[in-house]
């Protein structure tokens, strides 16, 4: 033998004759001995590395998996035979049906793609678990040589998909199985007792649509049993021993600081919930939702002053101040869930917070004696839609201004420009004597108004400018007008108790002139009473002819001076303690004629201010 070259295999051919005596054929296994014989001989005659190399990594002789024959392929080729026998398959619906099982008497069918349900063969794993290999070991030659089987391919299925498939397959099967539940509503604990159903027996769905697919058969039969729900009656029990029923005994207090938040069963109630996991039922706490439990008596990351307002009742209460508590909303879910099985008297437990008390606390909104109504005056308005708009914008924006002893109130500085972005619209003011455009029209109207009520709150002037001609819809020397940003209305809480003021308007229609309303709500100090003098020094009006294009006509009418007393009187005396004298000087209200470009339609307008 020359170098280099393989040993060459010598078969013996060995037959077996039947016996002479009885006749009978060659046993079952004689070709099994004729092959160990054949490979005796073999190992016997030095044939052993001619063996592995005519093995390889190939799959046992006589070998099949799942019904496709592989034997004495290599490991590759039978890999490839499989993919070119099984792929297909995946994308090939196969026909499943649920017998005459369902509530309306009728067989539930439906197609499955096997795809669709994760359902794959790994052709790698069931070629190697068939023998598959190349290896030295003398096991290995002789399961090649004598080895063979049909062999169950490996076949892998997304457990998820298909209970998502056989869920939809077992609808109108009758009642499906009902967990139990434990729900917490109003400070109560309600539970749902679990229900058994109907549904089809997922482990026979399983292996049925896996050998359909193997065989490549086109349809399947399912079959229904029985469904148990995973939270039974027991688990209802014990969720109920074991937290519910302790959770909801008793309130629970978390303590941020020197700050006590105490939550009643009531009030924690939603934030509480019972989930099944792992065939039991937990409780679970939504964090966001106690969290804003916790916010509704403190205050996130800033403190919020005490205040006071008006309650339902139209009377004067007192909003007690919020700390600035900065936490973590799992920590204090944890801290929480933890008390709700403690027993009464152990239900309260620090919270890691950041802490910072407001400067204006409960007991100073207190000190205010803020009590009753001291003034309140109203205005009328003719209709006007911007005028329901722009003094019910600034109506929004005045109510509930606080004013503590020496605060100084500004008109604009309360509220703010007027611009379409912060709720105000076109309308008419007085400019220059004349009536023309612009946003925030009829504001002046609320500042009259708030005027009035601070006049007779007894409140000290600081700014007020009359219009510049007189309206009679206002009381004569008696009223402001406002402009942005230069004209303002201001005036100060020079009493020794808070003020409270609430504005309010009842918008105009077609039939119904609107309302203003400003109230002022303190101590009682003064009684203040008015004196009006009469009109003097009256000019009467001029006459303007405009050719401008925003040109208003008007009809005017006479200006004059007049004097206003302010009478001071201490509460509940008659004597008179002192007196204040506002002078008021009006314009006389031109008449205005448009010539071309020609008025706007419309007519002759109402004075807006």
């Amino acid at each position: 033998m020359r170098a280099g070259e393989q040993p060459l295999l010598r078969m013996t051919r060995v037959t077996f004759w039947e016996s002479e005596t009885d006749g009978k054929a060659e046993r079952p296994g004689g070709k099994v001995v004729v092959v160990v014989i054949a490979l005796l001989v073999l190992l016997a005659g030095g044939g052993y590395v001619a063996a592995h190399a005519v093995a390889g990594d190939k799959v046992p002789t006589g070998t099949s998996i799942s019904g496709v024959d592989v034997g004495g392929l290599t490991r590759a080729a039978a890999i490839e035979k499989l993919e070119t026998t099984f792929g297909p398959r995946a994308d090939t619906p196969i026909k499943v049906s649920v017998g005459h099982q369902g509530a309306t008497g009728k067989a539930n069918d439906a197609k499955v793609a096997p795809g669709d349900i994760g359902l794959a063969i790994d052709y790698a794993a069931s070629v190697d678990a068939a023998g598959a290999g190349d290896s030295w070991s003398p096991r290995r030659q002789w399961d090649y040589f004598t080895g063979g089987d049909d062999v169950d391919a490996v076949v892998d299925v997304d457990e998820d998909l298909l209970d998502a498939k056989l869920t939809e397959l077992s609808e109108g099967l009758g009642t499906p199985p009902v967990d139990g539940t434990v729900t917490f509503a109003d400070g109560t604990v309600q539970t749902t007792q679990p229900q058994a159903g109907q549904a089809v027996d997922r482990d026979q769905a399983r292996t049925a649509i896996t050998d359909a697919f193997l065989a490549g058969e086109d349809s399947v039969e399912l079959e229904v049993a029985p469904a148990q729900p995973d939270i039974d009656a027991a688990d209802v029990a014990e969720a109920l021993d074991a937290f519910a029923n302790p959770a909801m005994a008793n309130a629970v207090t978390l303590q941020f600081g020197e700050n006590d938040v105490k939550l009643s069963p009531r009030k924690f109630a939603p934030v509480l919930s019972m989930k099944p996991e792992n065939g039991k039922l937990v409780p679970v706490v939504d964090e966001a939702a106690l969290a804003e439990l916790v916010k509704g008596a403190t205050a996130s990351g800033q403190p919020v002053d005490a205040t006071v307002k008006l309650n339902k009742k139209g009377k004067p209460k007192v909003v007690p101040a919020k700390p600035g508590v900065t936490f973590d909303p799992g920590e204090a879910a944890q801290v929480f869930l933890g008390l709700l099985t403690a027993p009464e008297g152990s239900r309260s437990a620090p919270v890691t917070a950041q802490v910072v008390d407001a400067e204006f606390t409960t007991q100073d909104a207190e000190n205010l004696k803020i009590v009753e109504k001291v003034s309140e005056f109203s205005t009328y308005y003719p209709h006007a839609e911007y005028r329901n708009v722009n003094i019910g914008r600034a109506a929004e924006l005045i109510d509930g201004t606080v004013l503590k002893p020496g605060d100084e109130f500004s008109l604009n500085g309360t509220v703010g420009e007027r611009t379409v972005a912060n709720g105000f619209t076109e309308g008419y003011v007085i400019s220059n004597g004349i009536l023309k455009k612009d946003l925030g029209g009829g504001v002046s109207q609320m500042a009259t108004t708030t005027f009035n009520a601070m006049f007779f709150a007894g409140l000290k002037d600081i700014q007020h400018k009359p219009h510049s001609f007189y309206i009679d819809r206002y009381p004569v020397g008696r009223e402001a007008t406002v402009a942005w940003p230069s004209l303002d209305l201001r005036f100060q809480n020079d009493t020794e108790y808070g003020v409270l003021v609430h504005a309010w308007v009842v918008p105009s229609t077609w039939s119904r002139q609107g309302k203003v309303t400003v109230q002022m709500w303190s101590t009682k100090v003064w009684d203040i009473d008015s004196k009006t003098s009469n009109r003097y020094a009256q000019v009467p009006p001029a006459t303007r002819t405009l050719t401008t294009p925003d040109c208003e006509p008007h009809t005017g009418w006479s200006g004059f001076q007049v004097d206003v007393t302010r009478i001071f009187r201490k509460h509940g005396e008659s004597a008179v303690d002192h007196t204040e004298k506002f002078h008021t000087v009006y314009t006389p209200s031109d008449t205005v004629r448009c010539e071309k470009p020609g008025p706007p339609a419309g007519g002759n307008p109402d004075p807006g201010d």
